[in-house]
């Protein structure tokens, strides 16, 4: 052999026993001797404890799945014991996440080609905890050492990273929210095999692609301090890094007495994309989604509802929820719709369009803060539970439930609400209900809110500003050609009746219920009706004791036609007081004076009749109403006797309030109006 030969051949032959010696190193090395410095490096880089307490090991093997000499390459398969990763120092506990063991495979050739390429990671026995405390710290931040130092315009790191598969036995997370009153346990399993995303929910066209449910999961515990259960299942890894495939998802959830149902898929997951799913909502009221979802909504009746939530996680303008085609009902009044929800600055918004068929008046009774009466007896104790107490006195009349005001400013609404027919009694059908809900800062506005009734429609803008303590309300309302056979059809007289009523009113006032409100207002009140009949009967109908004490003692059991009723009230601070109070019938004028008081709910007034021609009214003095809204008295007055004329003497003196209820008799109206005529005569007195 040439000298130039034995050269290569021992430079070869040292080579190949470098390579054996550096295999048999490797294959002997004992890994634990670099678990100090492998603690140490990844503690300090997360800032907070990292440790692994139990066996670090290195075994070398082929993978017989790759091609061609590929095969022959040996491929480390690391393993770890007893793994412990701590929380940073504003946790009191010491661990957050917990591994009996981890076992992942690397891929060595893909280093060539700086690429970290990881088939699949095993762990065995993971448990995480997941705390938020009072003061909004949390173990799930993660504050890496010098992040701040790092260059945002420096270049990105040619290494990349693939992970294709997490395989564990049994996952466990516990979550604790101090915020959120929750302690909730995860159980996490597998299902042993893949899952068809269709056999688990349904065939919806729109997530045919979803991948497989691969795990199951379990949950208990408490969430705002409500019992919470729950189960559903989830994709694996290979849809999880999948832009295309929909992530799984499927899930169905009890908190309290509210259930949510979701099934459908996580688009692009790792990027958060977006959200597709069916969702599904059931309860006893509205209000207690604000816990689960951060949407404020009114404490309603028992509801459910059944639509499509499509999410956006990446719009410019905000995270963007839109739960569109939704139908559903809310006690017994239907809802269909679709409603969008951004979490935008200053606030997050709730808008869009709902619509009934159906509605049931007490539905809406707790957003004018009237109990409606369908709440459940777990809805009644949550409300004891959170202080929300009934303070309606015993001996008041007018509604005396707040309005939670408190949370009126933590997002915004432009909402439009349609209601075709309105079930408010056997007896009055109102019909053609829409308003405009907008609430912006902590003002709620209703701006129209109309609705057909009696053949007529009522008009009405209304503004409450919940930002002001307290709270500020107005209102502007107008009634127009409500017929009063339709407002009294049990009452036979009536029917033929074409007489109308009209008005108009606008009050103003402070408080945070409608008694307060009241009880505080300022305003007038303007009211015509004409062409009616009153009676002893019809007094009875409405349960009006005091009135028909009144009539009687006016008219005895007779049915008397009344030409024209009109009323012009000036309230101040609560206190209303008639300008003009008179009823024109064919018998006589009477004249009522006085006033009533909305914050004791007391009513003092006088009625003064004047017959007409042949007195058929034989009554010699005054009556009164005196009492309370809830215990009324009425009576005759002692002493006083009627002045002939005394009415007619005072219609004489009211052309301001004569003039000005005028206006509320429409010129286009082509039938008889017998208030016309009436006020027209007034005006001619003065």
């Amino acid at each position: 052999m040439s000298r130039t030969g034995k050269v290569i051949s021992w430079i070869v032959g040292i080579f190949l026993l470098l390579v054996v010696a550096l295999v048999v190193i490797i294959a002997t090395f004992n890994w634990n001797r670099l678990k100090p410095t492998i603690n140490q490096k990844v503690s300090a880089e997360l800032n907070r404890p990292f440790a692994i307490r139990g066996d670090l090991g290195v075994a070398w093997e082929r993978n017989r799945d790759e091609p061609g000499w590929r095969s022959w390459v040996p491929w480390p398969h690391l393993h770890a014991e007893d793994i412990m990763l701590g929380n940073p120092p504003d946790i009191p506990e010491v661990t957050m996440v917990h591994l009996q063991r981890a076992d992942a495979m690397l891929a060595p050739l893909a280093l060539l080609h700086k690429e970290i390429f990881i088939p699949w990671i095993k762990l065995q026995q993971p448990d995480a905890r997941l705390i938020q405390t009072a003061d909004k710290k949390n173990n799930w931040t993660f504050n890496l050492a010098n992040s701040d130092e790092k260059d945002p315009a420096a270049a990105p790191s040619a290494w990349s990273f693939r992970l294709d598969n997490i395989l564990f036995d049994q996952g466990k997370i516990r979550y604790r929210d101090a915020i959120n009153k929750a302690d909730v346990t995860v159980m996490v399993n597998p299902l042993g095999k893949p899952v068809p995303y269709t056999q688990v929910a349904g065939g919806d066209d729109k997530q045919k692609g979803a991948g497989d449910f691969i795990f199951g999961w379990k949950a208990s515990g408490t969430y705002n301090n409500e019992q919470l259960d729950g189960d559903g299942k989830i994709g694996g890894m290979l849809s999880l890094r999948s832009e295309k495939t929909p992530f799984p998802v499927q899930a169905d959830v009890r908190n309290g007495t509210t259930r949510v149902q979701v099934a459908g898929g996580l688009q692009d997951p790792l990027n958060m994309g977006g959200l597709d799913v069916r969702l599904r909502f059931s309860g006893d009221t509205l209000a207690n989604l604000y816990g689960l979802t951060g949407v404020l909504l009114p404490d309603t009746p028992p509801y459910e509802t059944d639509g499509h939530l499509i999410a956006r996680f990446n719009d410019k303008k905000g995270q963007v929820y839109r739960y569109e085609n939704f139908n559903g009902h809310i006690g017994d009044s239907d809802i269909h719709g679709s409603l969008t929800y951004t979490q935008g600055k200053p606030r997050p918004k709730l808008s869009g369009e709902l619509t009934s068929r159906q509605l049931r008046m007490a539905d809406l009774g707790p957003l004018i803060g009237v109990d409606s009466g369908k709440g459940s007896e777990k809805t009644a104790q949550a409300k004891a539970n959170r202080g929300d107490k009934s303070t309606q006195p015993a001996d008041k009349v007018l509604p005396y439930d707040k309005f939670n005001t408190q949370s009126w400013d933590v997002m915004d609404a432009d909402v439009k609400f349609s209601g075709k027919r309105i079930e408010h009694s056997n007896s009055l059908p109102l019909s053609d209900l829409y308003t405009h809900l907008q609430l912006e800062n902590g003002e709620l506005q209703l701006d129209p809110l109309r609705f057909g009734i009696a053949g007529g429609n009522l008009n009405s803008t209304i503004r409450l500003e919940g930002d002001h303590t307290p709270m500020r309300g107005r209102a502007d309302i107008h009634a127009r050609k409500l017929r009063l056979r339709q407002l009294f059809p049990n009452v036979k007289e009536m029917q033929s009746s074409l007489g109308q009523i009209n008005g108009d009113a606008t009050l103003s006032g402070n408080g945070n219920s409608v008694a307060d409100l009241l009880a505080t207002s300022n305003g007038q009140l303007k009211l015509l009706m004409n062409d009616g009949v009153i009676s002893r009967s019809l007094m009875e109908i409405a349960g009006l004791n005091v009135g028909n004490y009144v009539v009687g003692k006016l008219f005895g059991d007779d049915q008397v036609r009344i030409n024209c009723a009109a009323t012009d009230l000036n309230i101040r601070q609560g206190v209303a007081t008639p300008r003009l109070f008179v009823f024109d019938t064919e018998n006589a004028v009477i004249n009522i004076t006085g006033n009533t008081n909305f914050a004791s709910e007391r009513l003092d007034l006088s009625i003064n009749p004047e017959s007409k021609g042949v007195r058929i009214v034989t009554l010699r003095s005054p009556l009164y109403v005196r009492g309370t809204f809830k215990n009324p008295d009425a009576g005759v007055k002692a002493g006083p006797l009627l002045a002939r004329g005394a009415a007619a003497v005072a219609l004489g003196t009211v052309l301001t309030p004569a003039a000005a209820l005028l206006a509320l008799i429409s010129p286009s109206d082509n039938e008889d109006n017998q208030c016309s005529n009436v006020l027209q005569q007034m005006k001619k007195q003065n």
